[in-house]
């Protein structure tokens, strides 16, 4: 049985950074990667009041949760290894992120037609967070050259 752990930081180090990173260039739409460490530190350093939960299993970081301040609301991001998608880890992050939340914002790719670095197409999480009680504010969209998703929010 793999030895599982959950971290919470509000900085991450410059190994947990790249480790991040590459995960992030894994699982997201190759149109979304972050080309260097610098480049994936400069859009961290972008976003405010940031707190991060590493998901790591055997010492390696599977999954990362993240969320921070835009214009006065709560934003979040969570990214899973596609090894543990749909085995609960992502709920069990979710369930605790929400205990100490009011409410939590984001932006999810809501359509199967980007693709991934390694070839595969990237399988929206929608059903997901609308699994886990988010809802779907379909007349609010992020429409942008690398990125066509909707808002989501979930609130107590």
């Amino acid at each position: 049985m793999a030895a599982l752990n959950i971290i919470e930081c509000l900085a991450l180090d410059k190994e947990q950074k790249q480790a991040i990173k590459e995960l992030w260039n894994n699982e997201y739409p190759a149109k979304l990667q972050h080309e260097s460490l610098d480049d994936f530190s400069s859009y961290l350093h972008g976003l405010g009041d940031q707190n991060h939960l590493l998901l790591l299993i055997d010492n390696e970081i599977k999954g990362w949760y993240f969320d921070f301040s835009r214009e006065g609301e709560k934003w979040f991001a969570l990214i899973l290894n596609s090894d543990i998608q749909g085995k609960g880890y992502g709920s069990q992050i979710m369930d605790r992120i929400k205990s100490s939340e009011r409410e939590l914002n984001g932006w999810v790719i809501d359509h199967n037609n980007d693709l991934k670095s390694n070839g595969e197409r990237y399988q929206s999480p929608l059903e997901f967070y609308t699994k886990n009680g988010f809802d779907i504010i379909s007349d609010v969209r992020l429409e942008l050259d690398k990125i066509s998703a909707v808002k989501i929010k979930w609130t107590k």
